[in-house]
C-alpha cells in the first residue's frame, strides 16, 4: 500500500505545483495589458490594494487548507469518518464567521489601511475587495476537505478559475472604465473586482465538487464517536495557527515595506504625491516580471519535499543528498538564465511590455532580475530545510531578511539621489540574506550536504555566456534591424531574436558542458520521457 499512496501523494503535489506555476503565468499575462491601461500611478494603486487584501487573506486562511487536509486525512486513515465530517462542518462554520469579520474589518477600516499605506486613493478598491476575504475563507475549507480526500483537482480548478476571472472580468472592467474617462484609482479599483468575482464563483463550483467527493466515498459501518465541536475547532486552530504565522511574515514585510517606500519617497526624497504614485507604480511593474521566474521553481520545491523526507526517514542520507543537489542544480539551471536575461535585457523588455513608462523602469527591472535568482534559491533551500525537519530554522531567516530590507529601504529610498532605486536594492539584500542563512543552516544541520560549487559553477558559466550573447544580438538588432522596421514592432523583433538565440545557445551549452544529468531531469514532470528525449544516461 505504501507505493500507491506515495504515488498518489506525488501526483497530487505535481498537480498543485503545476497549477501554481500556471496561475502565475496567467497572472503575469493579465498584468501586462492591465498595467498598460492603468499607467505607472494606477499600477501602484493596484498593488497597494492587493497587498492590503493579501495580508488579511493570509491571516484568515493561510493554514486552513493544510490543517483540514491533514486532520481529515488522518481521521479517514483511522476509520473515523464522523470525525472527518465534523472537521469539515466545524471548519466551514467557524471560518465562515472569521471571513465575515475579516471582510467587515477590511470594509470599515479601509481609510485607515489606506493611510497606513500612504495612498489615500485606494479606499474604494479595498472596499470592493472586502467580500473576497469571506469567499476565500469558505474556499479554503472546501479545498482542505478535498485535499483531505487526496483529491487535488478541486483546488486546481478553483485556482485556475480565480485567475481567469481576474483576467477576463478585471481587464473588461478596466477597459470600460478607461473608455468612460474615469481616473486611474477608480480604474484600478474596478480591475481588482475580478478577484472578488473569481472567488465568489469558486464557492459554488467547489461545493459541487466536494459533494461528489462525499458521495463517492466508500460507506462504512464504523460509527466512531467524534470530538466535541469546541475540541474539534481547537484542534483545527492548533494545526493551522503555526502555518498561518509562518505564511504571514512575508506578507507583513511586504505591507510594511510598501508603506515605507511610499513614505520615504515623500518625506525623505521630497517627491510630490503624484511623483510618488508614478515612481512606486513603475516599481510595481518591475515586480510583476520579478515574480515570474519563481513560478517555475515552485513545482520543484513542492515535488522534492516528500522525496527528501522519505529518504531522511529511512536514513538514506546519500540518496537525500543526491536529490538535494539535483533540485538545487535544476533551480540554478532555470533561475540563473532568467535572472541574467532580465538583467541584461531589462531596457528592451520594459520598453516592449510597458511602453511610455517612467524612465526608471529598465534600471529597476535590471536589479530585480538579479534579486529573482535569490528568490528562487530561497524557495528550494526552504523546501530542503522543511523536508529534513528544520522548518523552524527556515522561519528564522524570514524576519532577518525582512529587517534588512526595511533598513536598506529606509536609508536608500529616503536619499534623494537614490530614491526609488533603493527599493530593488533592498529586495536584493533581503533575499540574498535569506538564501545565505538557509545555506548556512543546511551546512550546519544536514548530515549529507550538497556540493555547492558543483551545482553552481557550470550553470553560472552557461548563463553568463548566454547573457553576453543575448546582449550582443539585441544590440546588433537595434543597430541594423530597428532602423528598417521601426517602432514597437521593431523592438519586439529585436527582443525576440535575442531571446531566441539565447535559448538555443543555453540549451547547447548545458548539454555540451554536461551541466544537467538524468537525475536532475527526473525531478521534472514527465522527467523520464524528457531524459530519454535528450538521451541522458
Amino acid at each position: 500500500m505504501a507505493e500507491p499512496k506515495k504515488a498518489n501523494y506525488l501526483t497530487g503535489a505535481a498537480i498543485l505545483a503545476g497549477t501554481v506555476a500556471l496561475t502565475k503565468v496567467i497572472g503575469f499575462i493579465y498584468k501586462i495589458p492591465l498595467f498598460n491601461i492603468l499607467g505607472d500611478a494606477g499600477a501602484g494603486h493596484f498593488n497597494v490594494m492587493y497587498y492590503i487584501y493579501n495580508l488579511l487573506l493570509t491571516v484568515s486562511t493561510a493554514g486552513v487548507p493544510v490543517a483540514l487536509s491533514r486532520l481529515i486525512s488522518a481521521a479517514r486513515a483511522s476509520s473515523r469518518p464522523l470525525q472527518a465530517k465534523r472537521y469539515y462542518t466545524v471548519g466551514l462554520i467557524a471560518f465562515g464567521v472569521i471571513g465575515l469579520i475579516g471582510s467587515a474589518v477590511m470594509f470599515v477600516f479601509a481609510p485607515q489601511f489606506a493611510d497606513f499605506m500612504e495612498d489615500s486613493q485606494v479606499v474604494l478598491g479595498v472596499r470592493l475587495l472586502s467580500p473576497a476575504v469571506f469567499f476565500a475563507c469558505i474556499v479554503s475549507v472546501l479545498r482542505g476537505y478535498a485535499q483531505g480526500h487526496n483529491d487535488m483537482r478541486p483546488t486546481a480548478v478553483s485556482q485556475i478559475m480565480e485567475v481567469l476571472c481576474k483576467l477576463i472580468f478585471g481587464l473588461a472592467i478596466a477597459w470600460y472604465l478607461k473608455a468612460m474617462g474615469y481616473p486611474v484609482n477608480i480604474i484600478a479599483a474596478g480591475a481588482i473586482v475580478g478577484v472578488t468575482i473569481g472567488l465568489g464563483l469558486a464557492v459554488p463550483t467547489l461545493s459541487v465538487m466536494c459533494r461528489r467527493i462525499a458521495a463517492s466515498s466508500p460507506a462504512t459501518l464504523n460509527l466512531d464517536q467524534p470530538m466535541s465541536r469546541g475540541d474539534t475547532f481547537k484542534q483545527i486552530l492548533k494545526v493551522s495557527i503555526p502555518i498561518t504565522l509562518s505564511s504571514s511574515v512575508l506578507n507583513i514585510i511586504n505591507l510594511v515595506d510598501t508603506s515605507l517606500v511610499r513614505g520615504r519617497l515623500a518625506s525623505g526624497a521630497g517627491f510630490s504625491p503624484d511623483q510618488v504614485d508614478i515612481l512606486y507604480g513603475v516599481y510595481s511593474k518591475g515586480m510583476t516580471l520579478f515574480n515570474l521566474p519563481s513560478s517555475f521553481i515552485t513545482p520543484i520545491a513542492v515535488s522534492v519535499v516528500p522525496i527528501i523526507a522519505a529518504a531522511v526517514a529511512t536514513h538514506s542520507h546519500a540518496e537525500a543528498k543526491v536529490t538535494m543537489e539535483s533540485s538545487m542544480k535544476l533551480t540554478n539551471l532555470l533561475a540563473m538564465p532568467a535572472a541574467v536575461g532580465l538583467a541584461v535585457l531589462a531596457r528592451p523588455i520594459f520598453n516592449v511590455l510597458f511602453p511610455g513608462s517612467n524612465e526608471n523602469g529598465p534600471m529597476l527591472l535590471s536589479m530585480l532580475g538579479i534579486a529573482s535568482y535569490f528568490v528562487c534559491t530561497y524557495l528550494i533551500t526552504n523546501g530542503i530545510l522543511q523536508s529534513t525537519g528544520h522548518e523552524k530554522l527556515a522561519l528564522l531567516s524570514f524576519p532577518i531578511g525582512g529587517a534588512v530590507k526595511i533598513g536598506v529601504n529606509y536609508i536608500l529610498v529616503g536619499t534623494p539621489s537614490v530614491n526609488i532605486a533603493g527599493a530593488p536594492i533592498g529586495t536584493v539584500c533581503c533575499y540574498t540574506v535569506i538564501t545565505v542563512l538557509n545555506i548556512l543552516f543546511m551546512t550546519a544541520k544536514l548530515r549529507e550536504r550538497p556540493n555547492y560549487l558543483k551545482i553552481t559553477l557550470r550553470p553560472l558559466l552557461c548563463a553568463l555566456l548566454m547573457g553576453a550573447a543575448a546582449w550582443a544580438v539585441e544590440g546588433l538588432g537595434e543597430r541594423f534591424l530597428l532602423p528598417v522596421v521601426g517602432g514597437r514592432l521593431g523592438g519586439i523583433l529585436c527582443l525576440g531574436l535575442a531571446i531566441g538565440v539565447a535559448v538555443i545557445l543555453y540549451a547547447v551549452l548545458i548539454l555540451a558542458l554536461r551541466a544537467v544529468t538524468k537525475e536532475d531531469i527526473l525531478l521534472l514532470p514527465k522527467g523520464a520521457k524528457l531524459a530519454k528525449l535528450l538521451k541522458l544516461s
